[in-house]
């Protein structure tokens, strides 16, 4: 199976040596995605809550530039900071998330690039 790789301005630029998201054949694998702002390439300032918002703003904008979308994730992978976190991540994901939900992990972790307090990766189901 051939390998193509997923790119959006809509999202931030890889920070390492990945790619935003790579797809074989109708699986997206999407990068773990932190809130980083895509125009500015800084991290949000604010609350929890905007990070969250942010995060899932950059892991919808590259399902949409794979051809999918938020519902299309099969599999989401949560990692925070704070687990005492864990119940905005909830609130947020069924503002965003159509039922049925993906299957998801959450995962603490004691720190996240930049700083971030919230990070995401997802696996996509097309077609």
């Amino acid at each position: 199976m051939t390998r193509e790789i997923i790119h959006t301005a809509r999202a931030p630029q890889a920070i390492g040596t990945y790619s935003q998201a790579v797809r074989v054949g109708d699986t997206v694998y999407v990068s773990g995605q932190i809130p980083l702002d895509p125009a500015t390439g800084a991290l949000v300032a604010g609350d929890i809550e905007r990070e969250i918002r942010r995060v899932i703003e950059n892991v919808k904008a590259i399902a949409e530039a794979a051809g999918g979308s938020l519902a299309s994730v099969a599999k989401l992978t949560v990692f925070l900071t704070d687990l005492g976190h864990f119940a905005k991540v909830n609130e947020l994901m069924a503002e965003y998330f159509p039922q049925p939900y993906p299957a998801r992990a959450a995962v603490g972790v004691a720190q996240l690039p930049r700083g971030a307090r919230v990070e995401m990766e997802c696996i996509l189901a097309l077609g």
